[in-house]
């Protein structure tokens, strides 16, 4: 009766465990596209309040010049509104992380090198972008086929007509 007992106790948590599991990429996904979305309209119309603790010099004049640049701030923030939508949405996810993958590099290294003070925000972000990756790494792996053909479908097992007349 103990073992009976026991492989009972295994199978009721076994189902917790796996919702959980299964669960916790959607919720990195909804937290990672609200973040990019919040933050790239907050860029448009400003609606978070300004930080009272003013920023280095350097970061002054780095974010400065971006918004000089009226192209390249438009760009960042309308890239981090589309990506945070279709994460949200949950459309087109592996392209919406690789289109965000350059802001969360820069993100990152704008407080590792400029403002410290953001580094817990950055880390955060930077290991959801990682987390969420991961999770999709099926669909990235087309992508990072050593040798791609064009028009080939599945890069692993190519087209045998391609196939001759490729090398």
């Amino acid at each position: 009766m103990t073992a009976e007992t026991t492989s009972h106790a295994a199978m009721s948590s076994e189902p917790k465990a796996r919702s959980i599991g299964c669960c916790l990429p959607h919720v990195a996904r909804i937290l990672f596209g609200l973040v990019f979305f919040v933050f790239g309209l907050n860029g448009f119309i400003q609606f978070i309040p300004q930080p009272k603790s003013a920023m280095s010099e350097e970061a002054m004049s780095f974010a400065g010049a971006l918004m000089k640049t009226d192209y390249m701030h438009a760009l960042i923030f309308g890239t981090q509104v589309t990506a945070g939508a279709l994460l949200l949405l949950n459309r087109f996810v592996p392209l919406a992380l690789a289109l965000i993958a350059p802001v969360v590099v820069n993100i990152v290294a704008f407080h590792l090198f400029l403002a410290p003070s953001g580094i817990p925000m950055a880390a955060v972000v930077l290991a959801l972008e990682a987390y969420l990756a991961w999770s999709y790494r099926e669909s990235f792996r087309p992508m990072l086929a050593w040798r791609a053909r064009p028009g080939a479908l599945d890069s692993q097992s190519p087209n045998p007509a391609a196939q001759s007349k490729g090398d």
